[in-house]
């Protein structure tokens, strides 16, 4: 999937950007299930891709999966919880394309 031309400004824009383990594994997912062939080349590179672009990895405590585990959200998928309490955590709008994280009113999902 390719970021929007809006999301692609606020990442170049932003003093810092985190991403979370999740997204790793949902990218990993993806390439290995043979969703996101263009992606396998790189899939090994990416935490130092990341890095060299001045990004960080946050960090997946146990306070946050807590929060992920009994979030008063009725989605169930646990990636998606996960990365709702990640961006709670971290006080920080959520990049996605997918609106279901519209439904939590506590997140503000840009895209």
């Amino acid at each position: 999937m390719r970021l929007s031309t809006k999301a692609t400004a606020l990442i170049t824009e932003a003093d810092s950007v985190f991403v979370s383990p999740i997204s790793f594994f949902e990218i990993g997912q993806k390439v290995r299930i043979g969703k996101w062939p263009e992606m396998e080349p790189f899939i090994n590179e990416l935490p130092s891709l990341l890095a060299e672009q001045g990004g960080r990895v946050a960090a997946l405590v146990p306070e946050v999966c807590l929060k992920g585990a009994t979030l008063a959200w009725e989605h169930r998928d646990p990636f998606d919880r996960l990365l709702a309490a990640t961006t709670l955590a971290l006080g920080i709008p959520l990049i996605s394309a997918d609106e279901i994280f519209d439904t939590l009113p506590e997140i503000s999902r840009l895209w």
